[in-house]
């Protein structure tokens, strides 16, 4: 970005750029299969004292660390001290680490994607049972794995202008559902909505769905390395990402509005994670006489999207962490790449462990439904995690000295304020973390309780333990 002034970017570029990076159909209705009406006020909450707080730190550590390549990684190094180098080899490990789970859902979603797009009318999924359909996602992840080591860049660009159509699509959808009983008669599926059916009751059940909700709305520091391009980056960025939390409020909340029309709030589908995207459009275009066609163009859009995330989530977290790799962290053999730039040690350790979380729960998870629901709730367990590092590399730069970094623009004056607000996000993300541990819509203490709140508690802990192994490798190598 150059700086001349006329090239700089507005506070209402930053807000459009976030929400299109932050921002997706399905946080509405995963958190809506969660809460039912109740997420309205949630959404009003979670935004409010946990959002806004979180980008404008973000907008501060970018600020003070303009030429930081590693993002995070490059927060905690300068602002730890002594201990800066380990803990960024972590807070990198991390970045890549979480994202596991992500890819090990993420070709069930290529695969629900593809499924809607050729069976409208009927699932050929369900024909499979649950190993075969497992096996099955497995060989999707190994050949867009294949896909992205050859460094095929055509494919992500694909997914950006099939993402863009899904974004465009899901306001669409929430502007045509809320206009429905106007234009065309639609009866809403939820009919008692009052005060009490909107507000959460603040109980164990409701705060086990917190990190769906913090899963949803995470990702802010993706905007970091924009706030020095910023036109008067203290004023405009802030307010462009006000904006941002504006945006996202109003959406979330409309679009949780337009779930209720559809959905009635007190008998939500037992498949509304898996398939209630499709079922929206479904409806959609049985509301205005257009059949399938509402449901294709997004299956289509939607599939193309996925599979563009697989291929940059295969190989982007795993770049990011070896961006600024230490080698008395970091074994040699994991920096090993082919003529495409692939870190390839890198790519087998993740299909490995891909793998894994692939086929194993599988075993003990009888159906798709149950699965994908298990898989998307472990995801909203492990991806925050890396958010802990932004927290804590914002406390940390508040506690320093004044004067011992440079910060051209502050969220709080206060630094005192701002480690309180720091330590609370820290916090909350935790605690959300370890309350998402507990099953939803299982039998407590059935058999299926116990295997999902095993895998739970031991998948984040078993992929953090791997963080200690590359250390103990790369000191053997120097030794040798």
């Amino acid at each position: 970005m150059s700086d001349n002034e006329g090239e700089k970017l507005r506070w209402y570029n930053l807000g459009l750029m976030g929400f299109v990076s932050v921002w997706g159909f399905g946080n509405v209705v995963n958190n809506y299969a969660n809460q039912g009406l109740k997420v309205i006020v949630s959404w009003v909450l979670i935004i409010a004292l946990y959002f806004i707080p979180y980008v404008l730190m973000v907008g501060e550590l970018g600020s003070a660390f303009k030429d930081g390549k590693a993002g995070v990684s490059t927060w905690i190094r300068e602002t730890t001290g002594a201990s800066g180098r380990k803990l960024a080899y972590f807070a990198g490990f991390t970045y890549w680490v979480v994202h596991i789970p992500y890819l090990a859902q993420k070709p069930q979603s290529v695969l629900i994607a593809l499924d809607w797009a050729i069976f409208p009318d009927s699932k050929f999924m369900d024909s499979f049972s649950t190993l075969v359909a497992q096996f099955l996602i497995l060989g999707i992840f190994i050949f867009f794995m294949w896909v992205a080591a050859k460094g095929i860049n055509s494919i992500k660009k694909i997914g950006t202008i099939a993402g863009t159509a899904v974004f465009v699509m899901s306001l669409l959808y929430i502007l045509l559902v809320v206009t429905a009983p106007m234009l065309r008669g639609v009866e809403p599926a939820t009919t008692n909505i009052t005060f009490k059916s909107i507000m959460p009751e603040f109980n164990f059940a409701y705060f086990t769905t917190l990190s769906m909700l913090v899963f949803a709305v995470g990702g802010a520091e993706k905007l970091s390395p924009y706030v020095n391009n910023t036109k008067n980056s203290s004023k405009e960025f802030p307010r462009g990402m006000m904006i941002l939390a504006g945006m996202v409020a109003i959406c979330a909340i409309l679009g949780s509005i337009a779930m209720s029309m559809m959905f009635d709030a007190n008998n939500i589908p037992a498949d509304l994670k898996m398939n209630g995207q499709y079922y929206a459009f479904a409806i959609l275009g049985d509301y205005y006489g257009l059949g399938n066609t509402f449901v294709v163009l997004y299956s289509i859009a939607n599939l193309l999207a996925q599979i563009s995330a697989l291929v940059f989530s295969i190989d982007a977290p795993l770049k990011v962490f070896l961006a600024e790799a230490d080698e008395e962290y970091v074994p040699k053999s994991l920096l090993k790449t082919n003529e495409n730039g692939t870190p390839i040690t890198g790519y087998k350790i993740t299909l490995i462990l891909v793998g894994i979380l692939i086929i194993v729960p599988a075993l003990g998870i009888g159906d798709m439904n149950s699965l994908f629901n298990w898989l998307l709730d472990l995801n909203s367990i492990v991806m925050p995690m890396r958010y802990l590092w932004v927290f804590l590399a914002y406390v940390a730069l508040r506690k320093a000295k004044e004067g011992t970094f440079n910060l051209e623009y502050k969220f709080v004056k206060n630094s005192k304020l701002a480690m309180v607000i720091g330590s609370w996000c820290f916090i909350f993300t935790a605690f959300a973390c370890i309350m998402g541990m507990f099953p939803k819509g299982v039998e407590v203490f059935s058999s299926q309780w116990i295997f999902q709140i095993t895998l739970n508690v031991l998948t984040p802990f078993i992929l953090i333990a791997l963080g200690f192994i590359f250390p103990t490798l790369a000191k053997k190598n120097k030794l040798k």
